[in-house]
């Protein structure tokens, strides 16, 4: 029997997710060009025999040239990761970015049937590089003034 390292997906699920439409429906009157901020987060949290529970947080918020908040869309997408034998620093990646990285395509599309369902044109998320997102809030905690980069 092979005692190497070990990955399994056990769940993915819907934890929170939460769709505003303040300015309805008044926003429909006028053209859709709006300036979209994304924020997105994840959260480990560690549990017994050696499963993880990572939360995905990706909240858009489409504003106004004026800065109102014209639609608000927040899902938190988890799952239940099941990993053994890899050293700390390998399971720390894996964590930040292969795991997200799995549960992305889920809240891309609930993000995107929320939008709709609001009366919205779709909104399909572009690709995130996870990979990208770990290296630089690992330099950040070696250089704390470094300045974040936009994605």
């Amino acid at each position: 029997m092979g005692s190497g390292p070990e990955f399994a997906l056990e769940r993915i699920y819907v934890k929170d997710l939460s769709f505003e439409s303040p300015r309805a429906p008044d926003v429909f009157r006028s053209a859709w060009q709006p300036q979209i901020q994304l924020d997105i987060n994840t959260r480990t949290t560690p549990h017994a025999e050696e499963r993880y529970e990572v939360v995905l947080t990706v909240t858009v918020d489409a504003k106004s040239d004026e800065g109102q908040s014209l639609m608000i869309v927040e899902v938190q997408q988890a799952g239940v990761f099941r990993i053994r034998g890899l050293p700390e620093e390998r399971l720390r990646r894996v964590l930040a970015t292969h795991c997200p990285g799995i549960l992305f395509p889920y809240v891309r599309e609930s993000i995107d049937a929320l939008v709709v369902k609001g009366g919205f044109p779709p909104l399909m998320l572009a690709p995130v590089n996870f990979d990208a997102m770990f290296d630089e809030a690992m330099k950040r905690q070696r250089d704390p003034g470094a300045e974040p980069v936009q994605h």
